[in-house]
């Protein structure tokens, strides 16, 4: 009877769908397990298996454990292993073909920027082979099927990293963070090899338009918005009635306002002063650009007591400052120099989960979603954060002070905050004129005046930015994305023929 029994079981196991989700970053944590996304999945009786990094398994493992649910690590080691070790130039310049390889039917300046950078802090081989690369990239934006042959030439790097995994819960369905522009490339890779339909699920807002070519032959996405949807069409070669608009998950927490403290509370957790106005930076952009001069200007500014009302300032790092020994790290080191000793300006770090994760967690989204919600004025300079901000209706600027010289390091490639204004999410946050945006001293200190004076400025224009690019802002997100991916797996089938379903449609 046992034996019967135990033969049943399994039956019952291999009938039931399963699906692999690669969650190899913070937001991707966030998006799919402190949402409704995998509740919505389990509810439908789909397995669920999600691979995240190593060094936090069974950590997430005990914080979200629940029936059906089961983790498993990302065996990130093995695969940096990999791409170091075989054919690893070729690897490298083929994923950055990718990058800069979309489609020049939607707009190019992000991933532009991008070139620029490597071109100039490339290796001396490097630059050698830059004029023939850029030769090659103006022909895969032109050629919708030069594309297509870049993407399915990758197959041929698919290590086996995952076969027992595979075998051992034989998934109908892998989802990931993003279409291979990470390490899960070799995940998607090895699930097209097997006949796995695979789907990209958007965590991040400028993802379609600053990364383009998918790192594996793949099927389905889901995005946030028409917006998004068009950049994935157009840009990347999606097939249309393949993209998904499922709204943002992650942000569902925001519209129903379940992260946000009181105000008291906020301001007692960094001893803000009650009775001054509150005004919030977030560093962003660190890669081409300092947010020093920014900074500095703002805490001359609240410290001199120059604005019309009194005022204190707090200034929340970006992830890239944790970054050991980089010029990221020096700069959160000056940051904190020079707000030493002064009263009305403190300082944010965000909180790290572990491993290889970073700073970008679900740690922290109380404070975050406070320090906006309760923020008189918010700046930052673009970051995706102008849409959180955007979501609590509190008035925006984005400070796009230049730092003269840029990093002032020969081989580090700098870039004017006041040209970043055409990359795409950039230009479609002062298209909708959902804030300010600013370029010197005098003219943040106006802008910053006029919201104090005038916090209502602007609000219709926030409201419908919102609508534009989260689609659904009734905090049901979750649920349509969770019930999106429950029908995939359920209507996905094992097929050898699933890894040319890559259409180019250009």
């Amino acid at each position: 009877m046992k034996i019967i029994n135990s033969m049943n079981n399994e039956l019952i196991e291999k009938k039931q769908k399963t699906v692999f989700i690669s969650a190899d970053h913070g937001l991707a944590l966030v998006y799919f397990l402190q949402t409704d996304v995998v509740n919505t999945m389990l509810s439908n009786g789909i397995r669920v298996v999600v691979l995240t990094d190593d060094g936090v398994t069974d950590k997430v493992r005990s914080r979200f454990a629940a029936d059906n649910l089961y983790f498993e690590g990302l065996r990130l080691d093995g695969l940096k292993k990999y791409f170091k070790s075989v054919h690893h130039n070729r690897q490298y310049w083929l994923h950055f073909l990718r990058w800069m390889g979309g489609s020049d039917q939607v707009n190019t300046t992000a991933i532009d920027s991008h070139l620029r950078q490597m071109n100039h802090e490339t290796s001396r081989r490097g630059k050698f082979l830059m004029p023939f690369l850029k030769g090659y990239i103006r022909i895969l934006r032109k050629s919708g099927y030069a594309r297509k042959n870049l993407v399915r030439s990758q197959m041929r790097y698919t290590p086996a990293i995952y076969s027992d995994l595979f075998e051992k819960y034989s998934p109908t369905l892998v989802i990931a963070s993003t279409s291979g522009w990470r390490l899960d490339r070799y995940l998607l890779r090895e699930a097209a090899q097997r006949g796995i339909e695979t789907c990209m699920a958007v965590i991040g807002w400028d993802n379609p338009s600053s990364y383009r070519l998918p790192g594996a032959p793949m099927q389905w996405a889901n995005c946030w918005s028409q917006i998004q949807k068009q950049e994935l069409t157009e840009g990347a070669d999606w097939n249309q009635d393949r993209v998904n608009i499922g709204g943002i998950p992650t942000y569902d927490g925001y519209f129903q306002k379940k992260w946000q403290l009181s105000r008291e509370a906020y301001f007692q957790m960094h001893q803000l002063d009650l009775n001054r106005k509150l005004i919030s930076f977030a560093c962003s952009f660190v890669t081409f650009s300092p947010n020093f001069q920014d900074i500095e200007a703002l805490v001359q500014l609240v410290s001199e007591d120059a604005l019309n009302q009194p005022c204190q300032l707090l200034i929340r790092l970006h992830p890239n400052h944790f970054l050991a020994g980089s010029l990221f790290e020096e700069e959160a080191n000056r940051i904190r120099e020079l707000i030493k000793g002064k009263p009305y300006i403190h300082l944010v770090e965000p909180v790290a989960l572990g491993g290889d994760l970073g700073f970008y967690s679900g740690e922290d989204m109380p404070e975050k979603s406070s320090m906006m919600a309760w923020s008189d004025v918010f700046l930052t300079v673009y970051s995706t954060m102008v849409v959180e901000t955007a979501i609590h209706n509190r008035p925006i600027v984005s400070v796009c002070i230049d730092a003269p010289g840029g990093w002032n390091k020969p081989e580090k490639f700098s870039l004017s905050l006041s040209e970043i204004g055409k990359w795409p999410t950039h230009e479609r946050f002062r298209n909708a004129k959902a804030g300010r945006v600013v370029y010197n001293k005098e003219q943040l200190k106006d802008a910053i005046n006029l919201y104090l004076e005038h916090p209502e400025t602007d609000e219709a224009e926030r409201l419908k930015f919102i609508q534009d690019e989260c689609t659904y802002t009734d905090g049901s997100a979750g649920k349509r994305t969770g019930e999106y991916f429950s029908r995939l797996a359920k209507e996905s089938k094992i097929s050898q023929s699933v890894i040319y379903q890559f259409d180019p449609i250009h």
